[in-house]
């Protein structure tokens, strides 16, 4: 990825923002706030996932001994788990049982699980939004057998607390997270990249060894993604969510408010 030739003890602080790129898909929904952000400032503003989902397959899954019927509660954390998790039943001819029971770590994660269950014939509990809520829900049903499909790249907080509380529980993986090819943005510059994930930063480094930030501003969402972009040796800029600022966007504006 492009960079300016500048040199690297540049400061950056009161340097406009003039294009960000956005390291996630870009939002369906055209009134999203990075469009009005970018509308309300006339910045460009570009959308690019930097980590992809592939599925694991039914033969690797095999090697991982999993009997889905022998749990009799599943933890989902995002849609993509809840993808993959029926994917592999179906592609493994699993029925999964009528009173199965499903935790879920939010109110939008569980209305996904209709697209595959009628949720009022199902037993689902919700988190408020994170795993420490999701966690305190689970105390309550120790006698279920839990399995936990997620990804290869996954936080430690959910198989630490079942571990701690002997609760009875199996890790399945079901989809990896991988880097993307960014090789098209070799010779693309913006003022800012915006990362939302640690896997974002490994990411950049993947596709770009040599990477410099030079002027390129930095802004990360949540404290495990700022750790990693101070753990590369790169300058964080814009640190989300803040008290007055809850996301990203919002973290972003406050800073374009100084510096443009």
């Amino acid at each position: 990825m492009a960079n300016n030739t500048q040199s690297e003890d540049v400061t950056v602080e009161k340097r406009a923002v003039k294009s960000i790129l956005v390291s996630q898909p870009e939002p369906a929904n055209q009134n999203s706030p990075y469009h009005m952000l970018a509308k309300k400032y006339d910045i460009k503003v570009d959308f690019r996932p930097f980590i992809e989902v592939q599925a694991v397959d039914v033969k690797d899954f095999r090697r991982q001994k999993v009997d889905v019927l022998k749990h009799t509660a599943v933890i989902f954390t995002s849609r993509n788990a809840i993808d993959h998790f029926f994917r592999i039943c179906k592609e493994m001819k699993v029925d999964v049982p009528a009173d199965m029971k499903y935790f879920c770590i939010s109110d939008q994660t569980a209305n996904y699980l209709q697209k595959y269950i009628v949720v009022r014939k199902r037993k689902v509990f919700t988190g408020l939004k994170t795993a420490k809520d999701l966690l305190e829900i689970i105390k309550k049903h120790k006698k279920e057998s839990f399995l936990f499909p997620c990804s290869d790249i996954r936080k430690d907080d959910i198989p630490s607390f079942m571990e701690e509380n002997k609760l009875n529980f199996t890790e399945a993986i079901i989809y990896r997270t991988v880097a993307s090819d960014l090789s098209d943005l070799k010779d693309i510059y913006y003022d800012m990249i915006a990362f939302f994930s640690p896997s974002g930063i490994k990411s950049l480094f993947h596709n770009f060894p040599d990477f410099k930030q030079n002027n390129t501003r930095i802004a990360a969402f949540g404290p495990t993604t700022a750790q990693a972009v101070r753990d590369h040796g790169l300058h964080l800029d814009v640190e989300a969510p803040l008290p007055n600022a809850p996301s990203m966007t919002g973290a972003i504006e406050l800073y374009m408010k100084e510096n443009n």
